[in-house]
């Protein structure tokens, strides 16, 4: 027999939860190798890769439905691992321009300095998703998001911006008054019009009638575990609130 690992060692190494580990096993998404005599789940090296898998998919915001169904499918893990990789890849190179961009404007504005539109927004060209989006939705999904935002004018672009930096600013809002619980009507309001603002995106489950549910409540997770966007949100206690008021705004909406 080769090497197995307890839940609680995969749970402090994998950065999750026994609750979460036991929740994959329940649904069939990461069973453990086998069980012990005194119940505990133990995991080989083929449950870490798959856990592996479903981690990497979860960062990029897919429901556990999608990532089951992706996993069964898709079960030579090399070829599998290698296109997470290279996503993973492009993120790194998008995100290390954004970083020079952005260091080369404060440097300009600090010493009085034109600045260089070329230069300013390298790395924020949105086809550079396209790989992802493909992956995740299909090419088709693609093709009519990436023509949806071609056609839409500068002051159409810049009105959907607004509108998703007030819905941040709105979520903050409600998130810091100790007065309003996820489950109450300020919060449902904004949660109702996250959702309608996610299904303007075309391409994505929510737009294209597809797993509405599990996309909204993978999104939802990402907030919290992702601080890039727990930072739009005041933080982890404020992407917290979020997640908590759209998975609300889900189960009301399914009952």
């Amino acid at each position: 027999m080769g090497m197995e690992w307890s839940i609680q060692e995969i749970a402090k190494i994998a950065g999750t939860t026994s609750r979460t580990l036991r929740h994959y096993d329940d649904i069939g998404l990461v069973p453990p190798s086998h069980i012990g005599l005194n119940g505990y789940r133990y995991y080989d090296q083929a449950a870490l890769v798959r856990l592996q898998r479903v981690l990497l998919l979860r960062e990029l915001g897919l429901g556990l439905p999608q990532i089951r169904d992706i996993v069964t499918q898709h079960t030579d893990e090399i070829p599998a691992l290698s296109t997470h990789l290279e996503l993973l890849r492009q993120d790194l190179d998008r995100r290390t321009r954004q970083i020079a961009a952005v260091e080369a404007t404060i440097s300009s504005l600090k010493q009085g300095e034109s600045l260089m539109a070329q230069t300013m927004f390298d790395g924020f060209d949105h086809t550079r998703y396209k790989d992802e989006v493909t992956q995740r939705w299909g090419a088709d999904a693609y093709r009519r998001s990436d023509r949806w935002w071609r056609a839409m004018s500068e002051d159409e672009r810049a009105a959907w911006k607004r509108e998703m930096e007030q819905l941040g600013t709105d979520w903050i809002t409600v998130a810091n008054d100790p007065k309003i619980t996820p489950d109450s009507a300020p919060a449902q309001d904004v949660a109702a019009r996250h959702v309608a603002w996610l299904k303007s995106i075309p391409g994505t489950p929510a737009a294209e009638g597809g797993d509405l549910d599990g996309y909204v409540r993978g999104l939802a997770q990402m907030y919290v575990e992702d601080e890039r966007f727990a930072a739009n949100y005041g933080g982890r206690e404020g992407a917290e609130f979020v997640r908590d008021a759209l998975q609300c705004y889900l189960d009301e909406r399914t009952s």
